[in-house]
């Protein structure tokens, strides 16, 4: 008697929809607002891109405190959809999960890249094309396109592969469909294009357009825009800027953080993350980690830490600090020390009274004075012709304009690369050997210039010599050559290396890439000739790098690998590199033993003719038409509406839960009965149905 209209509400398309909480740099986690008219207008740019008539199946894989769980569910229950949820055992297990998805009859399907890999992999391995799973959306991270994916893809060519993009901040903005041909496919797929309403930006210095082809930072704008963090207005305010570019006033833009650039195709490509990492000494420093570390000290109340290039090609970890009390640098670089790695110590602290900050509160780097890398021991004069000469090198290779006898090297910014350049120096100014050892243990110029006089002559340095006519072999070649002579051409010292290659190969270039190599490196195309009795090495002037191309089946690939890991090599006539390429053929199944039509042959003989009374299948007739005498040819229940005059067959599934001590009731009774739970539930269903 109720009404059938829709109901009339005061929500409006910016009011929140969901708070999903995503982490941060500093470990604690932001909540994203989204509003509700950025999801309409996602789902609805979903519907028309992927489709799916109502009664398509979706699964429900990801977990609710993930945003893309909402396109999942609000994008089956919007449209019609079935909306099939897998246990979380099955989840986990991706061999149980293409199973549920093949016996659910699963159509649709998001999933992250590492979870459509395990798909793929289980897929192929159980032989399972899962034909009806017509759309994937990958979303999360980059899409790699491996082997095993592309032959996943192209077991049911009818399949639609999307790559997804989108932060927490903004949900889906950007998608890419993959073509249907799967060889085609790059190595890595592009992130697309913007969805419907929505704007991306790839900006540079000063917030200018990137040109097509150069890397810049991702804004995204328009309606799939967060309000921003629940109750942070500040990091909102640093992340949710104005759109320049936007065709209405007031309109903001979101601050991604990732590297992008434009394709050829006017699509987005993603390159890696804007952030504050460094990179020193090969090493990537967080700052943050640092600055975390500094703030512990109980008289340091601030701290910030950058990488600064004072001087050319010297780039130097420094660390600004606010201290409550009086606090020296040294006493700052030691507390880090004492709790990170060597090569997270800052090489200058300075202390500061205040950190400079822009007009929006944020620390201004700019501002951030140069730092004092002085010296800051006693500064005592060098005494000997050898400290002065120590003290110049120290000075030279920490980019110091003078250091003193007893300032230790370490504390100066020392670290191991430097060391190791220092002891070259002392090497070439005094013709002698000191180990790195020895700079650890002494640290200053004077204790360095007194181990002088008990260090050991330099050794010979390494240099482009005249070759005699035969070049002795080296120390690790006389091992070589031993076992070669000892045992014969043998494979143990063999180094295979395996590389898997995909795409359109032009095995021209290859094989020159490998000659190039070869006859770049004199030891590649070097043999072990011998004369009188003794080896020597033959650089061949020249050699033709062969590349045999072998088509075979992937079953066979293993050993086709094993076998040419190990071939032999004899020393004396082959260079030490070869090199094999092997093309997969596409996989020949072998025939099944038994069909269908075998079963029902099967079946038939087993069962019998229904005609004679001894077959089982009489047998069973029987029985059954016994059990059942007597039932009602219906089962009326009671219903607020008239059983229809053609059946629909529309059901539903409904979720009863039941209390632990009920559990292991309807257990014991099954157990007591010879039965399954299933069974003792069917039989509790049918008895209430009865009744």
């Amino acid at each position: 008697d109720q009404s059938a209209d829709n109901p009339v509400t005061a929500l409006a398309p910016d009011h929140p929809a969901y708070v999903i909480y995503t982490s941060g740099s500093t470990g604690r986690p932001k909540g994203v607002v989204m509003p509700a008219g950025a999801l309409v207008n996602l789902l609805e740019w979903h519907h028309e891109a992927v489709g799916g008539e109502p009664g398509t199946r979706t699964a429900q894989f990801t977990a609710i405190s993930f945003d893309v769980s909402a396109q999942e569910m609000l994008s089956a229950l919007m449209y019609g959809k079935i909306l099939v949820i897998p246990d979380e055992d099955v989840r986990r297990d991706a061999a149980r999960f293409v199973e549920w998805l093949d016996e659910h009859q699963v159509e649709e399907l998001f999933a992250p890249n590492l979870v459509l890999e395990a798909v793929a992999e289980a897929a192929v391995e159980q032989g399972r094309a899962l034909p009806r799973l017509r759309t994937i959306a990958q979303a999360g991270e980059a899409l790699t396109l491996s082997r095993v994916v592309r032959e996943f893809h192209t077991s049911a060519p009818e399949r639609v592969l999307h790559n997804h993009y989108g932060p927490t901040e903004t949900h889906v903005v950007t998608a890419h469909a993959l073509s249907d041909d799967p060889d085609s496919w790059p190595l890595t797929a592009p992130i697309g294009g913007p969805i419907a309403n929505t704007r991306a930006y790839v900006l540079g210095s000063g917030l200018s357009l990137a040109a097509p082809g150069v890397v810049g930072e991702l804004y995204i704008a328009g309606s799939g825009v967060a309000r921003g963090y629940l109750g942070r207005p500040g990091m909102t305010a640093e992340r949710f800027v104005a759109d320049p570019y936007a065709p209405e006033p007031g309109a903001r833009m979101y601050r991604t953080g990732d590297l992008v650039r434009w394709n050829q195709d006017g699509e987005l490509e993603f390159v890696g993350r804007v952030d504050h990492q460094l990179k020193i000494r090969g090493f990537r420093i967080e700052p943050g980690e640092i600055e975390n570390v500094l703030t512990e000290h109980p008289h340091i109340a601030q701290a910030a830490v950058v990488a600064r290039e004072d001087q050319p090609g010297r780039t130097r970890l420094v660390a600004y600090v606010v201290a409550q009390e009086t606090l020296r640098p040294e006493e700052a670089r030691e507390f880090v020390r004492e709790r990170l790695p060597e090569h997270m110590v800052p090489s200058a602290v300075a202390l500061l009274d205040s950190l400079p900050l822009t007009a929006n509160g944020k620390l201004d780097r700019a501002a951030l004075p140069a730092p004092d890398f002085a010296p800051t021991g006693s500064g005592r004069e060098a005494r000997t012709p050898q400290e002065q000469i120590v003290c110049d090198l120290f000075a030279q290779v920490l980019g110091l304009p003078r250091v003193g006898v007893d300032d230790d090297f370490f504390d100066l910014g020392g670290h191991s690369l430097l060391a190791t350049r220092l002891i070259a120096r002392i090497r070439a100014a005094f013709s002698v050997e000191i180990g790195l050892r020895t700079l650890f243990e002494a640290r200053t110029a004077g204790a360095v210039a007194a181990r002088l006089d008990t260090a050991g002559p330099a050794r010979l340095a390494l240099t482009k010599q005249q070759l005699p006519d035969a070049v002795p072999l080296s120390f690790a070649q006389r091992r070589l050559w031993f076992l070669h002579k000892m045992e014969g051409p043998s494979a143990t010292y063999n180094i295979p290396l395996t590389l898997g290659l995909s795409g359109e190969l032009d095995r021209d270039a290859l094989r020159a890439a490998l000659g190039d190599l070869v006859a770049r490196h004199e030891s590649l195309r070097t043999v072990f000739p011998e004369a009188e009795g003794t080896s020597y090495q033959h650089v061949l002037d020249s050699v033709s790098v062969e590349l045999p191309v072998t088509d075979i089946t992937e079953t066979e690939l293993p050993e086709a690998l094993r076998s040419a890991a190990r071939y032999p090599f004899d020393l004396a006539t082959e260079i030490p590199l070869r090199a094999e390429l092997f093309s997969l053929a596409v996989p020949e199944w072998s025939a099944l033993p038994v069909q269908y039509a075998d079963y029902t042959l099967w079946q038939n003989e087993l069962l019998g003719d229904q005609n004679d009374p001894d077959s089982l299948f009489a047998t069973q007739i029987a029985y059954w038409t016994e059990a059942l005498a007597g039932l009602p040819d219906q089962l009326t229940l009671p219903s607020d509406r008239p059983r229809p005059a053609v059946m629909t067959y529309r059901g539903d599934y409904v979720t009863v839960d039941i209390d632990a001590d009920l559990h292991r009731r309807l257990a014991d009774l099954a157990r007591a009965s010879g039965a399954s739970l299933f069974m003792v539930l069917q039989a509790g269903l049918a008895g209430l149905l009865t009744r």
